[in-house]
């Protein structure tokens, strides 16, 4: 067994080009903790400040050429869970984003969410609907740019992240109303 396992572990190490992870982390939201207010949407019955969380990541895959990001909350109750922020096409030499980010002044492009816009929409769970759970992920991908744009549904967009990312880094936090 011990020789399996170190065999899968070289097997990994080997695939990811690097012995340390693709990372993902924040200032701003941590792993399984509720998010603030500022990150809250503002509309929909949900009046907070609608701001992106600070992300930064490192230890991306060798051969990424490009980011994207996406949130995404799988308990929303709609029976395809809820599209929160689509972006993509952003530069490999960008490894952080402030809090409030604005994607299209770093070079990349916004698609159309859920609430109907394009860029970010933060939390805005229906009240009393318990907690739900919004996945920051980020994406290292194998080209500079994707033949997709701001009206690319996000399901289509998800599709070709996972058809083509080369790793993902995420972070889970949480929102209750």
């Amino acid at each position: 067994m011990k020789a399996f396992t170190t065999s899968v572990l070289a097997l990994g190490i080997l695939v990811a080009g690097s012995v340390h992870a693709f990372e993902l982390s924040s200032k701003d939201i941590q792993e399984g903790h509720p998010m603030a207010k500022t990150f809250e949407y503002a509309g929909w019955g949900c009046n907070g400040s609608n701001l992106s969380p600070q992300l930064m990541w490192k230890d991306a895959p060798v051969g990424t050429k490009s980011f994207a990001i996406t949130v995404y909350d799988p308990d929303a109750p709609t029976g395809s869970g809820f599209w929160h922020w689509v972006a993509f096409n952003i530069p490999l030499s960008v490894a952080e984003l402030p809090r409030g980010a604005d994607i299209e002044k770093l070079g990349g492009t916004n698609s159309r969410i859920d609430y109907g816009t394009v860029g970010f929409g933060g939390a805005c769970p229906p009240e009393q609907d318990g907690m739900h759970r919004y996945q920051f992920t980020v994406w290292a991908l194998p080209t500079d740019k994707l033949d997709l744009d701001a009206s690319t549904p996000a399901a289509v967009v998800g599709f070709t992240l996972n058809t083509m990312a080369l790793g993902k880094a995420k972070l889970t936090a949480t929102y209750t109303r």
